[in-house]
């Protein structure tokens, strides 16, 4: 998957070592070689591990990043981590990312407490990851500052290369239905591009659902998607079997490049 992709195996398989054939001219005295560290890793049934085994005891890991201030996106992230850990050999991890605005800024706002058992995440913590989704609110058509905040914070990360070759989606929450459900994850791409990493769209992959005009519905081929209203209008579930639906994508993906 390119430098710092993390999840290409090594097509190189390490030798078995020689029997020790036991006969009259072997020296008693002299031990046998080594065995490499790689070939003592063993199953339970203690048959040698192989690369590709190794790869389904180890799960492969989206981490699933989002910012929301008042649940609605987090609403989609759970949804979308059942849909990750429904693919075999994959777990999502929720994580948020750090606030930037006062408690007394919050509270003035009537933001709702956050859910403690979802953990911050920092920049470092980005590296462990095979694969990304990424989840927002809209500022005027853009990603929200604390998500902005967060990716200007990964300049380390840039200069060294450590996220080159990892794929990531979008999905994002909106006040209305023109109020940015495409450009919100359309003007978010440049950061991957920066990043040299790999934007995984849904498309039209959800079928007859994305086609349906007899609800309202967010979510786009850029993404998943939820309209907020004025804060107080829940996901339907339309918009959470979306979200669910690009999870489980998301996986499969991740796992077929990491298997190539």
């Amino acid at each position: 998957m390119g430098k710092g992709g993390g999840c290409v195996p090594s097509k190189k398989k390490n030798p078995r070592p020689p029997a020790i054939i036991a006969d009259s001219e072997h020296d008693p005295l002299t031990p046998p070689a080594p065995i490499p560290i790689s070939d003592q890793i063993t199953h339970p049934n203690d048959t040698t591990t192989t690369s590709s085994q190794l790869r389904e005891i180890t799960k492969l890991k989206i981490f699933i990043v989002f910012y929301s201030m008042y649940g609605h996106v987090e609403g989609l992230a759970k949804r979308m981590k059942k849909g990750v850990d429904g693919v075999d050999g994959v777990e999502g991890l929720l994580y948020r990312v750090p606030e930037t605005l006062t408690r007394e800024a919050l509270d003035h706002m009537k933001v709702p407490p956050r859910d403690d058992d979802i953990p911050e995440i920092s920049a470092a913590d980005l590296v462990e990851a095979d694969g990304f989704l990424f989840g927002f609110p809209t500022r005027y058509g853009c990603m929200a500052a604390q998500m902005k905040a967060f990716f200007d914070s990964t300049g380390m990360l840039w200069k060294e290369g450590k996220l080159v070759g990892k794929p990531a989606g979008f999905f994002v929450s909106t006040g209305t239905q023109g109020g940015g459900q495409e450009t919100t994850a359309w003007t978010a791409i440049t950061q991957l591009a920066h990043h040299g990493m790999l934007f995984v769209p849904i498309g039209y992959t959800f079928g007859a659902g994305m086609f349906k005009m007899d609800s309202i519905r967010g979510g786009s081929p850029y993404g998943a998607g939820v309209f907020a209203g004025d804060g107080t209008r829940e996901p339907s579930e339309t918009e959470l079997a979306l979200a669910e639906h690009q999870g489980k994508y998301m996986a499969a993906v991740v796992k077929k490049l990491c298997e190539a």
